[in-house]
């Protein structure tokens, strides 16, 4: 199956919107968040500090009448030079490109399984700016197994979980970390695909640098083919 029909194969599990967040929020009150360096609003924000990033966000919220803020995928970002753990001295090595969905709002806020699955792993990410407590959810639907990976958590997410503890669609996996625990970011949801997990255990890359772009963007699909927040 190549990366195109996989994000086919996605897209045909369901006709209607899967959730990771609370079903009740209808989808008029998602708004889109850009986030990337070329947004020139965000040069008048100290995008280091998560409470002055939390600002905007919240703001963004407010101004377009929304619950939530949703985007990143695949979205060049200034907001990781604050940290070493996605720096490197060759600017083609500098990670920088977001490859997950963020769904931004509440800090204790529900995340729900979009599908059955089973826990393959879980992990708190402790460095500067990483993911915090983290969940990776194993999939398989008509024998196709894939992962979803569930970022910036609270840590009592994680306290008493098993891995291949069974999870049912809809149920309730975790709440939404804030910054003293989520990697010191606004609180949100990472959400993200993934294909082939490789190694990983309670993590996985979700900022790749311009050098293996093309090999997450086919390994970790448009989550939106799953949650059909905007038409794709």
């Amino acid at each position: 199956m190549t990366s195109i029909e996989f994000s086919a194969f996605l897209k045909a599990i369901s006709s209607k919107p899967l959730s990771v967040l609370d079903a009740s929020i209808p989808l008029d009150k998602y708004c889109f968040l850009d986030l990337s360096k070329s947004n020139a609003q965000l040069q008048q924000v100290d995008v280091s500090s998560s409470s002055a990033l939390q600002t905007y966000i919240n703001n963004q919220i407010k101004n377009n009448k929304s619950m939530v803020a949703f985007g990143g995928y695949n979205e060049t970002r200034n907001i990781y030079q604050r940290s070493d753990y996605f720096n490197q001295t060759n600017p083609e090595a500098e990670r920088n490109i977001h490859i997950g969905l963020d769904l931004w709002l509440a800090a204790d806020s529900p995340v729900f399984a979009p599908l059955d699955a089973k826990i393959h792993s879980f992990k708190n990410n402790t460095n500067y700016g990483d993911y915090g407590p983290t969940i990776v959810l194993e999939h398989k639907v008509d024998g196709v197994v894939f992962y979803t990976l569930y970022g910036h958590l609270n840590v009592s997410s994680i306290a008493d979980l098993r891995v291949g503890q069974v999870v049912k669609q809809g149920e309730q996996i975790a709440t939404l970390g804030d910054a003293t625990v989520n990697g010191d970011y606004p609180p949100h949801l990472h959400f993200q695909i993934i294909r082939n997990i490789q190694d990983y255990k309670g993590d996985y890359p979700g900022v790749s640098n311009k050098l293996d772009l093309q090999f997450y963007l086919e390994n970790c699909p448009d989550p939106n083919v799953l949650l059909k927040i905007v038409n794709i």
